[in-house]
């Protein structure tokens, strides 16, 4: 028979537990949390903040077109009044991936939408707040669909027109949320 050493076993328990609750939360890096930070500090002006994860309902996971795991929609909150919302998140450039944030004022019209970290040589432009302006005063019924209501960029057109989709997939995902009565 086979005996197991129990401190041994004890620390194989500790691994899995941890390893359990390093997937439960989105883990933001110190660089892109800095980004966040100066994101919000020049479009709503505040130095003071908190960042509240907003929990999306298991049974809405299908219906919403993000991947809204409670990990990347936040309510931005200043003492105890809201200021807004943020979603965070990733999409496609031609190889890689790059980060993006949608800021909303609390009638959840677009107030900025920026792109924070983008990871290739080419395509930056999109990067550009002269780009990104077009999706400002966007609101949950608005449909923002590249090169028809929102300039293509030449040079760019997989990141340009993955970054119009993303835009609209956040859109179509707060406006579900908001026929639910889920945002507060």
């Amino acid at each position: 028979m086979y005996k197991v050493n129990k401190p041994f076993s004890l620390l194989i328990a500790f691994w899995v537990v941890l390893l359990c609750f390093s997937f439960s939360e989105l883990q933001i890096s110190p660089r892109l949390q800095k980004k966040i930070d100066a994101a919000i500090y020049s479009t709503y002006g505040i130095e003071t903040f908190q960042l509240k994860r907003i929990a999306i309902r298991s049974d809405l996971k299908d219906t919403i077109p993000l991947t809204l795991n409670g990990d990347s929609l936040f309510k931005i909150i200043q003492d105890t009044d809201l200021v807004g919302y943020l979603y965070l998140g990733e999409a496609p450039s031609m190889k890689r991936m790059f980060d993006y944030i949608v800021m909303f004022n609390p009638d959840l019209i677009i107030k900025k939408s920026k792109v924070l970290i983008y990871r290739e040589d080419y395509g930056q432009q999109i990067g550009s707040q002269r780009w990104l302006k077009q999706f400002i005063g966007l609101s949950p019924t608005d449909v923002p669909l590249y090169a028809e209501n929102i300039d293509a960029i030449s040079g760019a057109t997989i990141s340009a027109s993955n970054m119009t989709k993303a835009v609209a997939n956040v859109l179509k995902s707060v406006a579900i949320l908001e026929e639910k009565k889920l945002l507060p």
